[in-house]
């Protein structure tokens, strides 16, 4: 039996984390995007947030990407 660590989706978002340096503490930040991949994402407040929601979103967009499932609605500017 395999745990959800082995899935494709957790691959794919470990990859875009690694590549995008995102901490592997912040994950759980970026999977409620995946879920919901064409819903209404956050935008950059401008706060100085630590993980800035641009980040979140590129993790995001990359991880559907590498799931061969990229983003059809339009991501926020």
């Amino acid at each position: 039996m395999s745990d959800a660590s082995d899935s494709p989706l957790e691959a794919a978002l470990t990859r875009a984390s690694e590549e995008l340096k995102l901490p592997s503490y912040y994950r759980s930040s970026v999977r409620p995007l995946l879920r919901n991949p064409e819903g209404r994402w956050p935008v950059c407040c401008g706060g100085g947030c630590e993980p800035c929601a641009q980040t979140l979103i590129r993790v995001a967009a990359r991880t559907l990407e590498l799931m061969g499932t990229p983003r059809q609605a339009p991501l926020p500017e």
